[in-house]
């Protein structure tokens, strides 16, 4: 079906082009001698598909501080409940809150693959199938740094539902045909079209691995958690976002691969919990290879990440990769960005090897890496500060691995990173979440005995200086 359409695409094209210089006559006109020729659609796979996508409606209970003076913060700091003034007592209500999506049927039992956006803290989650059924889900998994979301729903054990096939999205390219099926502004199950876009576009900042594939397919709010559908009816992306200055679609839609959506899948399988699924650690910092870069480097064209730090407990460096390589493929799947070398990683189980062909010095290389997760050492020490000291209330941890890969730091990053800061705390104003402590009175600071060590001596000293790192900026306050 799929190279009729084109071809036919083509025929009209050439036939508009000549027209002006060749006579009608010369070309011999066809009629069609059968429905099928005449009928081109998609009402196949709609079919097909369409029964395991279901809209996803949920609830949840919010609750509101009111203040009789409007929240106004002069007359609550005369008036309010720290002065106990009975005019001044706030006084709070629950509203309930609803919001729509879409969601797919992966397994007859009863998984479903939406956005975690679509049911973030969600009361009450119906699923309502495309045959009118509708059942009560939980949420089974929640994983925030893909923007996927495994639900089970709640059903006879008896029961088999309608599902979908996942396919890699690796099949796809550029100009092949898609449908998105969702339901936009929650008017009901509605199917659009378009083509393939763009491929692993990854400037975008929806998520954390930030690896989608873009479409012209018509998305829309309430697609979110939606399939994206191949031309065989297999499903090769859930839709996630949009490129929007109102609100609706304007041609710009966003795809999470299928690569991930099974990575989330096979983690909810295996017990993962909530917002903590372990994906490989390279432990290299890269940047993406530039034309300048690599002219310098003698490469035809620039690809490849570029990598120029390696943390110590690397398993790309036990693998043999050094600082200057330029990784430009993962198990044979190309790397052109750090996003994309990034993305390729997470979709390897952990424990399984990973080849790595690299460039060095004008030659190519394969390394074999182990697939691990960050380790979380040395141990984070997480510790809530006490004293009568300036940064009392505060909570701070060592920084390893597994508490940059969670926070998002540098690979390389060393230190003490501020956890939590208590709003009645000494420390409030002078340290945020994410902060991190480098040095004070101008002793370095290497982990929290350190920091503990010298809050204790600062006490006794006339002045106190520390220093910190906020979004790759230094800072130096001074107390005196």
């Amino acid at each position: 079906m799929l190279r009729l359409i084109l071809g036919l695409s083509a025929l009209i094209l050439i036939g508009v082009g000549m027209t002006a210089f060749t006579p009608a006559s010369a070309y011999d006109r066809l009629l069609p001698t059968n429905k099928e020729q005449v009928i081109l659609s998609f009402a196949p796979l709609v079919k097909k598909v369409s029964p395991a996508v279901v809209n996803i409606y949920t609830k949840r209970v919010i609750t509101r501080r009111y203040s009789p003076f409007g929240n106004d913060p002069f007359f609550e700091h005369f008036f309010g409940r720290e002065f106990g003034s009975p005019f001044g007592r706030s006084f709070t209500r629950k509203h309930l809150e609803s919001s729509l999506g879409t969601g797919l049927i992966v397994n007859k039992n009863g998984v479903v693959i939406t956005n975690a956006h679509v049911v973030k803290d969600a009361d009450e989650i119906s699923v309502v199938l495309q045959d009118g059924r509708e059942f009560d889900a939980k949420v089974s998994l929640s994983d925030t740094s893909s923007d996927l979301a495994v639900l089970r729903i709640e059903t006879d054990s008896s029961e088999l539902l309608p599902s979908a096939e996942l396919k890699p999205s690796e099949t796809l390219e550029v100009g092949d045909l898609v449908l998105a099926i969702g339901n936009p502004f929650g008017v009901g199950q509605t199917v659009t079209s378009g083509i393939v876009s763009a491929l692993a576009r990854s400037s975008l900042n929806i998520n954390d691995f930030n690896f989608f594939i873009q479409t012209d397919a018509a998305i829309n709010p309430g697609n979110s958690g939606g399939p994206l559908v191949a031309m065989d009816g297999s499903v090769v992306g859930i839709n996630t976002a949009i490129y929007s200055r109102s609100g609706g679609s304007l041609g710009i839609g966003f795809a999470i691969p299928s690569e991930m959506v099974q990575t989330v899948i096979a983690a909810e399988k295996s017990g993962a919990q909530n917002a903590n699924i372990m994906r490989p650690w390279i432990g290299a910092k890269g940047q993406a290879v530039t034309p300048d870069i690599a002219n310098s480097l003698g490469l035809n064209r620039p690809s490849g990440v570029l990598i120029s730090k390696l943390h110590k407990k690397s398993p790309a460096k036990k693998a043999g990769l050094e600082v200057g390589d330029v990784i430009t493929s993962i198990n044979g799947k190309s790397v052109n960005d750090p996003a994309e070398m990034k993305f390729r990683l997470a979709t390897v189980p952990i424990g399984d090897k990973a080849n790595l062909e690299i460039l060095r010095e004008g030659k190519t290389k394969t390394l074999y890496m182990k697939t691990m997760t960050p380790p979380d050492d040395p141990p984070r020490n997480e510790t809530t500060l006490k004293g009568d000291h300036l940064l009392s209330g505060v909570t701070v941890a060592n920084i390893n691995p597994q508490v940059s890969v969670e926070l998002g730091l540098d690979t390389n990053t060393q230190g003490v990173v501020v956890l939590k800061v208590n709003r009645q705390a000494r420390g409030s104003r002078l340290v945020s979440a994410g902060d991190i402590i480098l040095a004070i009175n101008d002793d370095e600071i290497e982990d929290v005995g350190d920091l503990k060590r010298e809050l204790e001596q600062a006490k006794q000293a006339r002045s106190f200086a520390m220093t910190t790192e906020r979004n790759g900026r230094k800072n130096r306050i001074i107390i005196r």
